[in-house]
């Protein structure tokens, strides 16, 4: 009797176990099905940290038209509707009240076209003249893995018209166009803001590593691009002008630095077809993200590293300046 009923026993528990088990893997299927069937193959982890919640969407088969959310900390959560990727490249030195001003302008300003970008503040920070051309290069080659596009963007520029679109551009396309830029107004400037698409400028070699100081890198820059065939675009149908297209932030006490010496003037005015992107040379000290009212930008401290044979001028401060005169006299 007492050996019937332990046997009765066994058999009601292995039926038990038989059914939690079948109830539990038909459940997993379940829930994986509403998964897929929401995600659409998407795959998305939490990853907790001390201050936000971060989360990571990763690349899925899905179609370029249906919205997504780009994942990225709560301050700077957006809806993307753009499938292309830019990198705002922004040289920097010592301009902290305007970084203050352009950071988190120009993050409302691409949330409101929905624009899937990041921002990299190239801070040069070795005892060299500024070289505005060599950051971009810098900053481009740190990047270029994972944007489409980049814009080559003056911190002191803030466009006041929501027209000017900064969208992937097909050709290089020049946001502040010379009709609509408040300081420079000739055909040829392509400072300022410029869009351009990796392909294009991988093509032409980025830009010259020959400008130290300030000025003229992007008019050879412009020789560049139409050397490669290029077409460069301008806004179209904007109904505003010079005085209220941009917000031009720079301050009438920064000086800039317009030196010239050695053969700086004489070299700096032809085109340029040794240096670029491929031969730039740098130190990357470190990379550090800032929040600047809600909005993060990722600054790139840069240690730019001159050939003093090649380029002296990186370096005037113990030469006398070369003028208009002494140009001439050389010129005999």
């Amino acid at each position: 009797m007492n050996l019937s009923l332990s046997k009765n026993s066994r058999l009601t528990y292995t039926y038990l176990s038989m059914i939690i088990i079948s109830a539990m893997f038909l459940l997993s299927v379940v829930l994986n099905n509403i998964l897929l069937n929401n995600g659409k193959g998407r795959k998305m982890t939490l990853f907790e940290e001390k201050t936000h919640s971060i989360y990571f969407l990763e690349q899925c088969n899905c179609p370029s038209d249906r919205i997504k959310y780009e994942i990225i900390p709560k301050s700077r959560k957006r809806l993307l509707t753009y499938k292309h990727r830019l990198a705002v490249l922004v040289p920097y030195r010592e301009r902290f009240e305007e970084l203050l001003e352009f950071a988190p302008f120009m993050c409302k300003f691409l949330n409101n076209q929905k624009i899937n970008y990041d921002i990299y503040i190239l801070n040069q920070v070795d005892h060299y003249r500024f070289n505005r051309a060599s950051l971009i290069n810098v900053g481009f080659l740190q990047i270029q893995a994972d944007y489409d596009y980049i814009a080559m963007h003056d911190v002191d520029l803030l466009p006041l018209n929501s027209n000017l679109t900064y969208h992937y551009p097909e050709q290089p396309h020049h946001l502040a166009a010379p009709n609509l830029h408040p300081r420079y107004n000739y055909e040829k400037f392509i400072g300022g803001i410029l869009l351009i698409n990796r392909y294009h400028f991988q093509m032409v070699n980025g830009l010259s590593n020959r400008y130290w100081g300030w000025g003229l890198e992007d008019d050879e820059f412009y020789v560049r691009l139409k050397d490669a065939h290029l077409n460069i675009s301008r806004p179209q149908n904007i109904n505003t002008g010079r005085h209220d297209t941009f917000r031009h932030i720079h301050g009438r006490e920064r000086k800039r630095d317009t030196v010239k010496c050695d053969n700086q003037r004489e070299i700096t005015r032809k085109r340029d077809r040794q240096t670029g992107l491929h031969d730039v040379k740098y130190t990357v000290n470190s990379s550090k993200e800032l929040e600047i009212d809600g909005a993060l930008v990722t600054v790139i401290n840069i240690h730019l590293h001159c050939n003093h044979t090649a380029t002296p001028w990186c370096d005037c401060s113990n030469k006398k300046p070369e003028t208009e005169k002494t140009k001439k006299i050389k010129g005999k």
